[in-house]
């Protein structure tokens, strides 16, 4: 960093001057505006876990949620979070900031009313165990893909395949109901999704190049966050799997 008391350099010049302040401004700015980009996505990200949290564990205690998932309802519960994400994601460019951001809270709402039926298949110090060693992991894995110099773009298409898999898999096991194949699903999207966190927490925040000082940043915040939500819930899910205890 420049010591401005320091004595002058022989050749100095204004003109010389001027493009190293510009430079150093320039970077700070930079590093600024990066860091309040991201710290934007993260605010986003955890109250819409935290929104979601409140949601299922209300839900799951006032008796409705035992209710409605002992009906068809339970596939509009179960669903809707996904109509959300597509509507978001396909449809980011004709939305408005404000928009995307009320559908981010509704879709953690959703989201809350789908989660609460784990309140019924484990206790609740197991759930809480596994959400503290899924932040863990997930603050470990996203500091990691934030602060590498490594490029992780080269997993993209290996986590989507997997990904894909995955779905393959689980809807296999619909009709499977292979007990085996269920602790191999979960084993793999851990790992997964593990993954993900660090892959998407590089790949927004090399966004930030393309959507600084556009219109767009304010609903690429909101998509990020979405996106570091559900590799969050979705890692915090199959962790479940190892660490619930039955009720």
């Amino acid at each position: 960093m420049a010591n401005w008391n320091d004595p002058q350099p022989s050749g100095w010049s204004p003109a010389g001057f001027g493009a190293a302040a510009g430079l150093a401004g320039r970077g700070a700015a930079y590093d600024a505006g990066l860091r309040r980009y991201m710290l934007s996505i993260y605010n986003y990200m955890a109250s819409g876990v935290l929104l979601s949290g409140i949601v299922a564990l209300l839900f799951a205690t006032s008796g409705m949620a035992e209710a409605v998932f002992g009906t068809p309802l339970r596939w509009l519960v179960a669903l809707t979070p996904l109509a959300f994400v597509m509507i978001m994601s396909f449809g980011v460019n004709r939305l408005s900031t404000t928009t995307m951001q009320g559908m981010f809270w509704a879709f953690s709402v959703a989201m809350g009313l789908s989660l609460s039926s784990i309140f019924f298949r484990y206790t609740g110090a197991s759930i809480a165990a596994t959400f503290f060693a899924t932040a863990g992991a997930f603050a470990g894995l996203s500091l990691y893909g934030y602060t590498t110099k490594r490029s992780l773009s080269g997993f993209g298409t290996f986590l989507l395949m997997g990904l894909v898999g995955i779905l393959i898999a689980s809807l296999l096991n619909l009709f499977l109901q292979s007990e085996p194949l269920a602790w191999g699903i979960s084993f793999l999207g851990v790992l997964i999704f593990a993954g993900l966190t660090a892959y998407d927490t590089q790949k927004l925040k090399l966004m930030y190049d393309q959507v600084a000082g556009t219109d767009f940043m304010g609903k690429m915040i909101v998509l990020g966050a979405l996106e570091l939500y559900l590799d969050f819930i979705n890692m915090f899910m199959f962790l479940l799997r190892f660490m619930g205890e039955r009720r």
